[in-house]
């Protein structure tokens, strides 16, 4: 009995160092490294329009202005007014940037009332208070909406202005000018 006690405790010796071996000690554990904070800074995607080489969307850094997403749509082309627009505006994701031609610029360039109408596009904002309905309030708005997002094409672009629904739009319909 000695001796199969024996050789059971080499046995087991034996399977231990064969574990030992074959399976090394156990292994160090993986460092895990966080990622939140090192990704690339978020993208926002512009829609470029109008009087640029490419238009389309665009995608651009975070902190990129109306500058950047004209850049990125492969610049303005020969005909774009870009005096008309601030170039300096930081963009956000989902807006368009409105690059307006020469024709448009040229009325920009007459007075902002025409015939009794106030163009909405080149108007200051308390040349916008004589608009129907608008006070002070409502026609800052019009001007930082028109300065943020682009020129308004037509009547129904208003409607994206806070504080204008349809009834306030009809209000003004006749009294508005765009190019």
């Amino acid at each position: 009995m000695k001796k199969m006690a024996l050789w059971g405790g080499i046995a087991v010796a034996a399977l231990a160092a064969a574990a030992a071996f074959t399976f090394g000690s156990p292994p160090e554990p993986v460092p895990v490294v966080p990622t939140v904070g090192l990704r690339d800074a978020p993208t926002l995607v512009v829609h470029v329009a109008g009087e640029v080489m490419s238009p389309g969307l665009v995608a651009l850094d975070a902190g990129a202005r109306v500058a950047d997403a004209i850049a990125a749509a492969g610049g303005a082309t020969s005909s774009a007014q870009l005096g008309a627009i601030n170039l300096a505006t930081p963009v956000s994701d989902g807006q368009q940037v409105l690059v307006p031609a020469e024709s448009v610029a040229s009325d920009v360039a007459r007075g902002s009332v025409v015939d009794g109408k106030i163009a909405v596009n080149r108007a200051t904002p308390a040349e916008l208070e004589h608009l129907p309905g608008v006070g002070s309030v409502l026609a800052l708005r019009i001007a930082e909406h028109r300065d943020a997002f682009g020129l308004f094409s037509v009547p129904e672009d208003l409607l994206d202005v806070p504080g204008i629904g349809e009834g306030k739009l009809d209000t003004m319909r006749d009294s508005i000018l765009l190019p």
